[in-house]
């Protein structure tokens, strides 16, 4: 008998997601699965795409985002990611997730990065599931707990100082609560002010919460200058006393006094990961963006305003024009925007094409949905990886490229049946054009859809259909995402 499919995607270049040389063939969908990989000249279909000269892959994962809000959004906040391709995002990094939280005032930066207090409403992650669950997303959505969340929540928002002994065992309920709702892990952001007075006994006592799940600890680091082999060295031992899988996030070697350090990072990390579960993400940009914070500005690193509360009209504009426009010093301008977001020039290009070279490296793109005026990395990390730094750089094969952004970053995540092309595996897939395929969006003009990602499937379904001739193309306006929790 025939295989019936819902979808058969015919006569593509095959990139399976484990790293294995492409190969021309067909792939077949049904419901919400893979239900043929290879040659299905015998298969039938209600729809039939012809992909002649087209790739083919798993959808693509984020491995970082701040998308706990824009998931809950609708097309307006997700079409960044499904023009790119993306068909799975994992939220709650750096310690700020809106679950479990409830404020009744604007909370602490960097929580703002989510949105005001009207959005921090769910007092359980099983809230924030139920949410996901009813109004449906474009993407699938991964999600940590973040301790700069549960810090704002157990300690009344006096967070600039170390934790109680009894708020530390109510961070570990709500985590241990978490994990069992469907949360995967644990996050911190020990760099900011809100979670910098956390001691490692802090973090461990909580992380070890996730260890009976088998949940993965997730964290920007407290330092990634001066201090970053220090705070590599504090991640492991995290890992090691709470007995779980540590995860760097966007790993990186800032301010000019860095630049070239990875070259001590990269081995350190790897050292750690002969004895332990350790991996790390990267985004393909020397600039990174967050809140902006007036007393870590310098003279000697650029930085452009994203978005401002009382001054919204300065997004987009650099903090020295501004500062000059002011007649006063850049941290006083700074003082005068907040609260505020900020794009920072604070990385060199041959660490960041050090860092994503290295066979440990998985993609992230750390896009921040809410600002006015955002980092393009938010609309352009996954297209730029295939573009720039496959086709034109050449630092990698588009197998390597493809790799690193689904089958490697679904094995580090614990996604079961999620980055690879294999009968069985969840129908997430992007149809791209591998000679076109490019970002463009840019600092100065931040959102700007992608070229070449033709056609987009999330769980069986189109999620986005690029602009032809004859079609107007963007999101399809369905909602086929689901919460994905790590090893089920």
């Amino acid at each position: 008998m025939a295989l019936r499919c819902d979808t058969i995607i015919r006569d593509a270049t095959l990139f399976d997601g484990t790293g294995a040389p492409r190969r021309l063939g067909d792939i077949g969908l049904r419901g919400d699965r893979i239900v043929g990989v290879g040659d299905l000249g015998g298969a039938t279909a209600d729809r039939e795409v012809i992909a002649t000269g087209k790739a083919v892959a798993p959808g693509f994962i984020d491995s970082h985002t701040h998308d706990d809000r824009a998931v809950l959004c609708g097309p307006e906040c997700t079409t960044c990611k499904t023009s790119q391709g993306v068909t799975t995002v994992v939220v709650g990094n750096c310690g700020v997730s809106l679950a479990p939280a409830r404020f009744a005032t604007r909370p602490v930066p960097p929580l703002d990065l989510l949105g005001d207090e009207s959005w921090y409403t769910f007092e359980s992650f099983g809230d924030y599931a139920h949410a996901l669950k009813s109004q449906g997303s474009e993407v699938n959505t991964y999600a940590f707990v973040g301790h700069q969340t549960l810090r704002a929540r157990t300690m009344d928002n006096d967070v600039y100082r170390q934790a109680k002994d009894a708020e530390i065992a109510r961070m570990h309920d709500l985590v241990k609560q978490s994990m069992g709702e469907g949360a995967s892990g644990f996050s911190t952001g020990l760099y900011y002010p809100p979670n910098a007075q956390a001691t490692t006994e802090e973090v461990i006592a909580v992380a070890e919460a996730i260890r009976p799940f088998g949940g993965l600890y997730c964290t920007h680091m407290r330092d990634e200058a001066d201090r970053i082999l220090g705070s590599i060295e504090e991640t492991a031992k995290i890992g090691k006393r709470a007995g779980v899988s540590v995860h760097i996030s966007h790993h990186k070697c800032s301010m000019p006094e860095n630049y070239g350090r990875s070259t001590q990072t990269l081995p350190l990390i790897s050292e750690f990961a002969r004895t332990q579960a350790v991996s790390y993400d990267v985004y393909p940009y020397p600039a990174g963006s967050t809140v902006l914070m007036p007393d870590k500005l310098r003279d000697d690193v650029e930085v452009m305003v994203t978005w401002s509360v009382p001054h919204p009209e300065m997004a987009g504009k650099y903090i020295k024009d501004i500062a000059r426009g002011w007649n006063t010093d850049i941290k006083s301008a700074a003082a005068r925007l907040l609260p505020a977001g900020q794009v920072t020039w604070q990385m060199d290009e041959e660490d960041v094409r050090r860092i994503m070279a290295h066979p440990m490296s998985i993609i992230g793109s750390d896009g921040i949905p809410h600002d006015a005026h955002p980092h393009p990395r938010l609309w352009g990390t996954f297209p730029r990886v295939l573009g720039h730094y496959v086709r034109d750089v050449k630092l990698f094969s588009l197998e390597t490229a493809v790799h690193k952004m689904t089958g490697k970053a679904a094995e580090t995540f614990g996604m079961v049946d999620r980055g690879v092309l294999r009968e069985g595996a969840y129908a997430d897939i992007v149809l791209f054009d591998p000679h076109t395929v490019r970002d463009r969006a840019t600092f100065e003009d931040p959102k700007q859809i992608s070229e070449g990602i033709e056609e987009v499937w999330c769980n069986g379904v189109p999620t986005y259909v690029a602009a032809r001739q004859d079609k107007r193309g963007g999101a399809t306006g369905e909602k086929p995402g689901r919460l994905v929790t790590r090893n089920r």
